[in-house]
């Protein structure tokens, strides 16, 4: 879970964000595709609370976090989910 704490992108991400994103890495630890909607809502709203938003590039990254270790059908459903959740996300992510 830890890897992607090395990505080059990570260095440039605000700390509050990244506090939020591990949390959310942590959260979805054993998790299966559909059960991550909940923790990546939570995600938004508690950046939201703080006064932040996540820009596209810092999304697809947290989504990389998310399919980390996770089975391609696995991977297919946090994508599934995405599509499903693409208007909550385009409001937040303006």
């Amino acid at each position: 879970m830890e890897n992607w704490m090395n990505h080059p992108a990570m260095k440039t991400i605000d700390p509050l964000k990244l506090e939020l994103i591990r949390t959310a890495a942590k959260q979805t630890k054993g998790k299966s595709g559909n059960e991550l909607a909940p923790v990546m809502l939570a995600l938004i709203t508690n950046a939201n609370r703080q006064g932040l938003r996540f820009n596209p590039d810092e999304v697809s990254l947290i989504l990389e976090v998310l399919k980390e270790g996770k089975s391609k059908e696995e991977q297919n459903q946090i994508d599934h989910m995405m599509e499903m959740t693409k208007n909550i996300f385009r409001k937040h992510f303006k």
